[in-house]
């Protein structure tokens, strides 16, 4: 039995929305995501999977990822399930990377994802899709160093969504014409070393201005209020930290603002950044 199966790129964080907000983008026809193929060999035997292939476009860096399946995120999450639903069988992936490599667009969980639906569609569908999720965040994991669930969760159920925890996802609603334009400046940044440039304190004042755009952003969702958005997507935590891995990040965003997206106006500390 082989199967195939599409997983989409996400975005996480969202601004304000730090390891708990995420939406999915493009489709299997258009759009940045990864595509695994899984292909069930045998069953009864010692079990196990390989990853017989990794591949991808120009300039994706495919090349970089490991084909052992112990480091592999989705020879990992594939692992799993194997593991729990049929230890005996033989599964062999070949995994195609449609987007680049450390672009910040849920690589790692994109692949991941796209694993454990190809394996369980082989395996006879024993999971619902959502019930995927512990899976696939195990091999997000060896990327990230932790089970976050804020690029595997959108990637796997689409739309927008908002991580409570790992175990408790919860669909948001999408305002009608409100989309997103992706930039990716040619810069690889690996999510380990975007999680190590974080401090591991955070003010008060910043953790009570972040809470509330949270909520703001939340609420505008479900009332279609963009005025209310824009005025949320504001990171009063994370964004200061990390924007120097990103050469130009602040000319980036302002770019954008001139160019009518949906971004608050800068504080006086970014403008001096």
């Amino acid at each position: 039995m082989t199967a195939t199966a599409f997983a989409p790129a996400t975005v996480s964080n969202v601004a304000c929305g730090f390891d708990v907000l995420g939406f999915a983008i493009g489709s299997a026809e258009t759009g940045p995501g990864d595509r695994v193929t899984a292909r069930l060999v045998s069953e009864g035997g010692p079990g196990g999977v390989r990853v017989v292939s990794v591949t991808g476009n120009a300039g994706s860096g495919f090349e970089r990822l490991p084909v052992d399946a112990a480091r592999n995120t989705a020879g990992v999450a594939a692992a799993r399930l194997v593991e729990a639903v049929a230890p005996g069988a033989h599964v062999e992936l070949s995994v195609e990377k449609r987007m680049p490599f450390g672009s910040g667009l849920g690589s790692s969980a994109a692949s991941a994802v796209a694993a454990v639906v190809a394996v369980n569609a082989a395996l006879g569908s024993p999971f619902a899709v959502e019930a995927l999720m512990p899976f696939a965040l195990d091999g997000e994991a060896v990327a990230s160093g932790g089970r976050h669930a804020d690029n595997v969760a959108p990637s796997l159920l689409g739309g927008f969504v908002l991580v409570r925890t790992p175990d408790d996802v919860v669909r948001l609603p999408v305002p009608d014409g409100l989309c997103v334009a992706v930039v990716h400046p040619h810069v690889h940044v690996l999510t380990a070393d975007a999680r190590a440039a974080l401090a591991p304190t955070v003010p008060l004042r910043s953790l009570v201005e972040q809470t509330a755009n949270l909520g703001a952003l939340v609420a505008a969702l479900f009332t279609s209020d963009l005025d209310l958005l824009a005025r949320s997507l504001r990171d009063a935590v994370v964004e200061a930290q990390r924007a120097h891995l990103v050469p130009r990040f602040y000319a980036m965003q302002a770019a954008a603002l001139e160019s009518g997206a949906l971004l608050p106006q800068r504080t006086p500390e970014q403008d001096a950044a």
